[in-house]
């Protein structure tokens, strides 16, 4: 993702758009990743990873894969962890 963005609009199940705020983005094995949350909300963040469509246009993917998922909250958790030390 080229630019940074600090929020994303995504659809729920039933199409309905709902604002999330980017909390911050990961490079993790070569492949970016942004963890959002609705404003207020960041106990319940998101894990997306950023996919390439067959036109080579970026589109967010859930992280549903649970070793996957588990890399990806290390990495969010060791970021956080010495920020808040700092």
């Amino acid at each position: 993702m080229e630019n940074f963005v600090e929020k994303v609009t995504l659809f729920d199940e039933d199409g309905k758009e709902e604002l999330f705020e980017v909390i911050t983005k990961l490079d993790i094995e070569e492949k970016e990743y942004l963890i959002v949350a609705k404003e207020d909300e960041e106990e319940e963040a998101i894990a997306l990873r950023i996919d390439k469509d067959e036109k080579g246009e970026e589109i967010l993917m859930v992280v549903q894969d649970d070793v996957e998922f588990a890399m990806v909250a290390e990495a969010y958790e060791i970021l956080f962890c010495e920020e808040e030390e700092e």
